[in-house]
């Protein structure tokens, strides 16, 4: 768990959070899929003390947050994907969690994909030594990854993303080993590969995608790296929270919970 400490006794209305990244993340101008319900997903009593921040809102990382002395967990995937009804058995462990602990709960995903600093690719990106960054990748009306040209091997860009995520890519070497027009695009947009190679690219790199995704990199001409969906997500979600702590003078720390996916 990576913790930022600063004065304990900090604090920060929850509306003035929320606002914050609200505009920041330009919630309500990215469209999304409609399970995703970006923003505040869950209020507390109004302020903020201390900020966690985790790739997933489960019942798992809202205990983790609630042992970190957390009242806003910032998420890049939300409670609501699906159905949440009825309020019983685990849902109601959830529930009785977030209130008995004072937990407000804020997620953001395509806006935060988006972002052009802060965002998962922006920062994975960064991370790879990528600049000169141009909008890539259409996805429910906006560009939500970001391409660069280069001039690096495969070895060399797997040597890298292996070293930001921790963890060896999955290769499929379906293009040229000299990689000259890299597109990223965390999480799981595999199942995307025609739309990455119709946008000019030679390279991509995202977190997962289905077996029958290798043939069609072969088809395409295509280097495809997976570099695990939860693995490249984690930046994003980091990075916001860094920054909401050195603006607002309140603590943060980042809870780990892969997925091995």
């Amino acid at each position: 768990m990576n913790v930022s400490r600063k004065n304990p006794a900090s604090t920060v209305d929850l509306a003035t959070l929320v606002k914050q990244c609200d505009t920041l993340l330009r919630t309500a101008e990215i469209g999304d899929y409609e399970g995703a319900a970006n923003g505040l997903q869950v209020q507390n009593a109004g302020t903020v003390t201390r900020i966690a921040a985790a790739v997933d809102g489960s019942l798992a990382t809202v205990q983790l947050a609630v042992a970190a002395g957390a009242d806003l967990l910032i998420v890049h995937h939300g409670l609501f994907w699906g159905s949440r009804q009825p309020w019983t058995g685990k849902n109601y462990e959830l529930l009785q969690l977030l209130t008995a602990n004072n937990l407000a709960v804020y997620s953001s995903h395509l806006p935060l994909d988006a972002h052009p600093q802060l965002g998962n690719n922006a920062q994975l990106c960064a991370a790879l030594g990528l600049r000169h960054l141009k909008p890539f990748f259409t996805s429910h009306g906006q560009p939500i990854g970001f391409s660069a040209r280069a001039k690096v091997t495969r070895a060399e860009l797997a040597r890298r993303l292996e070293m930001a995520t921790g963890a060896p890519p999955k290769i499929l070497p379906g293009g040229a080993e000299l990689c000259q027009r890299i597109g990223v695009v965390t999480g799981g947009a595999g199942g995307d590969l025609k739309l990455a190679a119709a946008e000019g690219v030679d390279t991509f790199i995202t977190g997962e995608g289905p077996h029958w995704t290798y043939a069609l990199a072969e088809e395409l001409g295509l280097n495809v790296f997976y570099g695990g969906h939860y693995a490249t997500e984690t930046f994003g979600v980091k990075a916001l929270a860094a920054w909401l702590s050195q603006k607002y003078q309140v603590p943060w720390s980042f809870l780990d919970h892969p997925s091995g996916l």
